[in-house]
């Protein structure tokens, strides 16, 4: 791969220089799991139901999302029963659920038939001490018994500290030794970042410190509060871990998590490393979701926002009116159909010039302005009306000053 893809993307070429490269340490394959169903779900406001569940899991599966955890079992039967339900889906992806650290929740788990858990405990000094009101040494003892519990019943175990970002290292270091040697199990670890605290370098220095001196996989779950969590995700898989935890849309608790969209396509586009989900597939998948969680996808959100192919603007326009037929990669950084986007629209309004005009006339079937004066006449009673409405102006509103004009 490189920074030009033929119908694909162009993006810069510094992106893929062999002085920045030669930094990556990315794993031979990365992982996602989503977390729509859970942490998506944890977002004031939004309710899954049963039928809800299933339908945004078999989107995902779709997609090829490697893991769905699917949603927490003790919150509800109805969560329980959903959980139950797509395992039984026949779905690609392994299923995996939220649990406390107690061994019943382990015993829940396994009763819905989940192919792994992510058991959180907390993982910092003051999340342990003033949120539980825990010694480290309690958190110790409760990991090793849940942990060890749930490897006994057959379930991967991926253990998730929360607030693992604020603690310091070496206390989470020791903290995640002591349970290990004191036969405790992890599969893997959940490198949290519950309160998106996390600066990309920071991510990136945890990442190694946990691969070194604790040695087990590394997985990333990184929050939004900042706007940083693609970016930070992708400097904890540049510094080793294998997984990703997302969500569809980025929803989540107070300003989210980390969102499919960008973060799939950043790693594919501008870093050469493709997951396997079919970015195709992404506007349906977010699109399923915005329905059913009732929160609406700004049109200009990155990648899945309805509005993002297309100008207003004069100037833009008229290097697209030029461009299309060459090379639509002159306009665009990816083409829209990797997504699942629909081709540019070229809307008109306040900042339109002689292009728009024609395109949208083209697309209208209206017959072509070859007169200027005709051209400056139509774009002339467009601003005024797209000022006083302030905004660009729909189809029909356009079609009625073109005939006021055109006769």
């Amino acid at each position: 791969m490189g920074f030009k893809e033929e119908g694909k993307w162009w993006v810069s070429p510094s992106d893929y220089a062999e002085a920045v490269t030669a930094e990556f340490n990315f794993p031979q394959k990365i992982e996602i799991l989503d977390t729509t169903l859970r942490d998506g779900e944890q977002e004031a406001g939004i309710i899954f139901t049963k039928e809800d569940k299933l339908a945004i899991a078999k989107k995902l599966d779709a997609a090829g999302v490697h893991r769905i955890e699917g949603g927490c079992p003790a919150t509800s039967e109805e969560d329980a029963e959903a959980l139950r339900e797509i395992c039984a889906a026949g779905l690609n992806a392994d299923i995996y659920c939220f649990v406390r650290g107690v061994p019943s929740d382990m015993d829940l788990a396994k009763s819905c038939g989940v192919d792994g858990v992510l058991i959180e405990i907390p993982g910092s000094e003051h999340m342990l001490s003033g949120g539980m009101r825990w010694t480290p040494e309690k958190a110790v003892e409760a990991a090793i018994v849940s942990t060890r519990h749930a490897h006994e019943l057959g379930l991967k175990v991926t253990y998730f500290p929360s607030d693992a970002s604020r603690a310091s290292v070496d206390f989470l270091v020791n903290l995640l030794n002591a349970i290990l040697d004191g036969g405790g199990w992890m599969d893997s670890i959940a490198l949290v970042d519950t309160f998106g605290a996390f600066s990309p370098e920071g991510a990136a220095y945890t990442t190694r410190q946990l691969i070194e001196r604790v040695g087990k996989p590394v997985e990333a779950h990184f929050h939004e509060d900042f706007g940083l969590s693609v970016a930070t995700t992708i400097a904890a898989l540049k510094a080793g871990a294998f997984c990703a935890h997302v969500t569809v849309n980025g929803i989540g608790e107070r300003a989210g998590s980390c969102p499919i969209e960008p973060l799939v396509m950043s790693l594919l586009c501008l870093y050469g490393q493709d997951t396997g989900i079919k970015t195709e597939s992404l506007i349906d998948l977010a699109k399923e979701v915005e329905l059913r969680s009732g929160k609406p996808t700004p049109s200009t959100k990155a990648i899945v926002g309805d509005r993002l192919f297309g100008w207003e603007t004069g100037l833009p326009v008229g290097y697209w009116q030029k461009a299309k037929d060459i090379n639509p990669l002159i306009m665009l950084p990816y083409l829209y159909t990797m997504t699942g986007q629909n081709p540019p629209h070229i809307y008109i309004g306040k900042k339109s010039g002689g292009a728009n005009v024609a395109l949208v006339n083209e697309r209208l079937g209206l017959p072509p302005v070859e007169d200027k004066e005709l051209v400056r006449a139509i774009l002339a009673k467009v601003k005024a009306l797209s000022i006083s409405l302030k905004r660009d102006l729909t189809d029909e509103e356009y079609s009625r000053i073109y005939h006021e004009v055109i006769g």
